[in-house]
């Protein structure tokens, strides 16, 4: 099998609630890595599960972390800035 071919594998995993953080933090790190091959070439289920698993762990972690630092360039007005001065 290459690593494109469908398993029958059901992504459930640990409920992110019941993760440490180091765990959370690896599991977030794996889903995110796998997303674009899931998003080409996973069937619509596995793209549904995907999806799911990736909302909940993403979830959990802005659970844990409501006051997390936001990099003024990733906002919407740090995005106009950047247009404007062309940076």
């Amino acid at each position: 099998m290459n690593e494109h071919d469908e398993r029958d594998i059901t992504m459930t995993g640990v409920d992110p609630d019941r993760l440490d953080e180091q765990q959370l933090m690896k599991e977030l790190e794996t889903i995110h890595r796998t997303r674009h091959d899931t998003l080409l070439y996973g069937s619509n289920d596995a793209l549904r599960a995907h999806n799911e698993r990736m909302a909940q762990l993403e979830g959990e972690y802005l659970r844990r972390n409501p006051r997390r630092p936001v990099a003024p360039g990733r906002t919407r007005e740090g995005a106009r800035e950047r247009r404007r001065t062309g940076a």
